[in-house]
């Protein structure tokens, strides 16, 4: 089971982080999210793609910790795709 794991800073108050892992070539888990930190200094969460729960999500989060979640009717390796994607090009 091949897995992968990174953290790349955007910016000193913003990083990204990637994790997936693979059976057989295929995506079988994974989470990318765009984390910033606050002016208290902690990483707070913005937008997270996984598939907890079994089905691939995107959650959205407030400042006050309030979150949204929009289930996305694609394949694993497609919505990993879009998340790094969308966080790369708008965080």
């Amino acid at each position: 089971m091949p897995e992968k794991s990174y953290l790349i800073f955007l910016d000193v108050n913003a990083r990204k982080r990637h994790y997936h892992r693979t059976e057989r070539g295929r995506v079988v888990d994974f989470v990318a999210w765009l984390e910033v930190k606050t002016v208290e200094g902690n990483w707070h969460a913005v937008i997270r793609y996984d598939c907890a729960h079994n089905y691939a999500h995107r959650d959205r989060f407030t400042l006050e910790g309030k979150q949204k979640k929009e289930e996305l009717h694609l394949h694993y390796p497609e919505v990993l795709v879009i998340a790094d994607d969308d966080i790369d090009d708008h965080w």
